[in-house]
């Protein structure tokens, strides 16, 4: 079957959207299916990345004679499209020109049930992403693989006839976490801190890695723990941050798109790490957390990671406050090291990916 992803990613929100529907696209590519992507030319666009990955992508154009305008939207993130979602689906058609489409795969939180209905008629079903229910939708599969969700959440917000899948249990995570699991769960019975992982989204425009660099570079903790700290190649801020990394009393380095992160989740003793899409890689290995809220819609990822004992929160503004007592906390205590091991390893087992296209071989 055919598979086209509508989704983008842009140095405002990021690119764990584009991240996820790559995890998906993979999978599919994987027993037989053909995907095809479509996304805007925002700066800090992943065309590239896609393509290198052996996709098509085509890219609409946020110039050549078209608005940047949105017009009368009330959708929380309509800025993030670029032109209003008319136009939006105009390309999009557009770019699908003829193709045979089964499934239309739409990420964006931008879109809802106006975009949604315009596309029916150019794909046999549509299925959402989201992790917001702040919206309607016209749909045949949702998908909210937000901890905490209830299905309740989308009455109303979907038609009838659509099938929801709500929780971690689907969370779109690539197959190595659940390759790496039981080993990681393994390793976690005798925790130690001295490795701390550092990944604040692939872009991290407020350079929130820096910040906790500078807080680092001046604590008591102990010298022998190393830090891996991730960043994304379109990171304005990568340079500065190595820069940075290479006048640290530790060691230290700075990994740049990675495609190990499993294994480098695995070798951590904890992370330090944004409350995104992330949040159920790392807890299907087991890795404590500290997680920091680097937009409003991590908030209720955080939270919900928080009451579950998985992880402890900081808010961006308390970095230089709170993130040296909470691991010197954590360098002390092998048991609560272990607690929030525990309590994230019931979380999500990482066949997510295999359970949504179940679903979706079940509609075709």
């Amino acid at each position: 079957m055919l598979v086209v992803f509508r989704v983008d990613a842009s140095i405002k929100m990021g690119t764990g959207h584009v991240m996820r529907c790559l995890t998906l696209a993979e999978a599919l590519q994987r027993l037989g299916h053909s995907c095809v992507f479509i996304c805007r030319e925002h700066p800090g666009n992943l065309g590239e990345f896609i393509i290198d990955k052996g996709f098509v992508v085509h890219l609409l154009s946020t110039t050549s004679g078209v608005s940047s305008t949105v017009e009368n939207d009330d959708t929380a993130h309509a800025e993030w499209l670029g032109v209003s979602w008319r136009i939006d689906a105009e390309q999009t058609l557009a770019a699908l020109g003829s193709m045979e489409v089964d499934w239309l795969v739409v990420d964006h939180y931008a879109l809802d049930a106006r975009w949604e209905k315009l596309l029916a008629k150019a794909a046999c079903q549509i299925m959402v992403i989201d992790d917001l229910a702040d919206r309607h939708h016209a749909c045949d599969l949702l998908l909210d693989q937000n901890l905490g969700r209830e299905i309740a959440d989308y009455d109303h917000k979907v038609p009838e006839h659509c099938t929801r899948l709500i929780g971690p249990k689907y969370a779109l995570l690539r197959p190595e976490f659940a390759r790496l699991r039981e080993k990681s769960l393994e390793r976690r019975k005798t925790p130690e801190l001295k490795r701390i992982l550092i990944s604040l989204g692939g872009v991290d425009a407020n350079n929130t890695s820096g910040k906790v660099l500078n807080v680092l570079s001046d604590s008591t903790l102990p010298v022998d723990i190393e830090l891996d700290i991730i960043m994304g190649a379109t990171s304005p801020h990568l340079k500065e941050v190595q820069k940075q990394t290479d006048r640290l009393p530790r060691q230290a380095a700075v990994n740049v798109s990675v495609n190990d992160m499993a294994e480098r989740m695995y070798l951590a003793d904890i992370s330090i790490g944004a409350a995104g899409s992330t949040s159920w890689e790392r807890c299907c290995l087991a890795l404590p957390s500290i997680m920091v809220i680097l937009a409003e819609n991590q908030r209720e990822i955080g939270n919900a990671l928080e009451q579950n004992g998985c992880a402890h929160l900081i808010a961006e503004n308390r970095i230089a406050e709170d993130l040296v007592p909470l691991l010197s906390s954590l360098v002390a205590s092998r048991a609560e090291l272990e607690k929030l091991a525990n309590n994230a390893m019931m979380i999500c087992d990482g066949k997510g990916c295999s359970r949504l296209i179940s679903e979706m071989m079940r509609d075709d």
